[in-house]
């Protein structure tokens, strides 16, 4: 293993592209199992909710389309609940237990999707139009409130000591998943932001959400706190392996994989972690590409930018080392995650597994 020095100063241990083997067969069967045990629980559950939300709700989940019918919409890659029920076989029961988790996940999850899209103005999402898009901006509040409620309900109906230990583990990341959405629309207002900031705001935004999908199946499955803890620690830095790599895509993203415009993260503001880290790091790029985020910051002109000006400012980024850095942190972040897995004590095989998907969320293309 090798070691770089971080836009931050410290030296940091990275991975070296060609280290990172992923075995997509296993990934697909483990996410495909993630999906198949969990979705029957998820449509039951929204099928709790009242008229329209419910059809509101399943437009969202790509299970019909905007004229009610029938749909195989793609429905995201479901790494949450595969990293759920991964987690009760973790703490030696079966993957089974994890899927109340598994689906109390996925509906925070998309609470958040729905909020987002609204607060970011995003149109498109999975290749179709946005909830508030088509239904309004009225229901897309209705129905993330919603899912919610709903997941706080899966797990509490258990009626379990564990199903207690869960839920709140469960609120505690919702809490901080919504304080990272605020932080980053706050940092979209100002010149600048600092790498630490925002790898804080990534790590409530996506970290803490991917913590508790690790562990909750392990708590549900009878986990004791300190290994629920270690799994978490495993799932905070893939989470932030994982914004690093969607930080990515969020810029140089193909909109054929990603769904969404090009240049969305820039479109939007975002201070993500490329644009911060282009801005720390000094030189002729960082110091054009600072001036022009505080032109911005000053002008009503921004909607009215052409491709071209979004072409070069994702150049400027690049050539500061933006690009380079986040590319390196997703891989530090990785070995992080993988670090914690060591203090652990699980069957090898499912170690392996989250190994796997730890290297997937690396090397992903969309």
């Amino acid at each position: 293993m090798s070691v770089s020095t971080g836009t931050r100063g410290e030296t940091v241990p990275t991975v070296p592209p060609g280290n990172l083997a992923v075995d997509t067969a296993d990934v697909s069967a483990l996410l495909e199992r993630g999906r198949t045990l969990s979705t029957p629980v998820l449509r039951a559950a929204v099928d709790r909710l009242a008229s329209p939300m419910d059809t509101v709700a399943a437009y969202h989940f790509g299970w019909i389309d905007a004229q009610g019918n029938p749909a195989d919409g793609d429905g995201g890659k479901a790494v949450r609940p595969a990293l759920a029920l991964l987690s009760a076989e973790a703490a030696g029961a079966a993957p089974e237990v994890g899927v109340p988790g598994a689906v109390a996940v996925e509906l925070v999850h998309n609470f958040s999707l729905l909020h987002d899209d609204l607060m970011d103005g995003d149109e498109q999402r999975r290749h179709r139009d946005t909830v508030w898009k088509v239904h309004g901006p009225a229901q897309a509040i209705l129905v993330g409130d919603a899912l919610f409620a709903l997941a706080n309900e899966i797990l509490l109906e258990i009626g379990t000591v564990e199903a207690g230990r869960a839920t709140r583990r469960l609120t505690t990341a919702s809490r901080k998943l919504i304080d990272g959405q605020a932080q980053d629309i706050s940092y979209e207002h100002r010149e600048r932001v600092t790498v630490e900031e925002c790898l804080e705001m990534e790590g409530n935004k996506t970290g803490a959400l991917l913590a508790c999908a690790v562990s909750i199946g392990a708590v549900l499955g009878g986990a004791d706190d300190r290994t629920a803890d270690k799994l978490e620690e495993y799932g905070y830095h893939l989470g932030l392996a994982f914004q690093a790599v969607d930080d990515l895509l969020g810029i140089w993203g193909d909109p054929e994989a990603t769904g969404k415009q090009t240049w969305s993260d820039l479109r939007q503001r975002k201070k993500s972690l490329p644009v911060v880290a282009a801005l720390a790091a000094g030189g002729e790029a960082s110091e054009r590409l600072g001036e022009l985020l505080a032109a911005d910051a000053k002008s009503n002109e921004f909607d009215s930018f052409s491709e071209e000006e979004f072409a070069f400012r994702a150049a400027l980024i690049e050539e500061a080392g933006g690009r380079e850095w986040t590319s390196q942190e997703a891989r530090r972040q990785h070995a992080v995650a993988i670090a914690a897995l060591d203090e652990v004590d699980m069957p090898a095989r499912v170690r392996a597994q989250l190994v796997a998907l730890a290297d997937f969320v690396v090397v992903r293309k969309r």
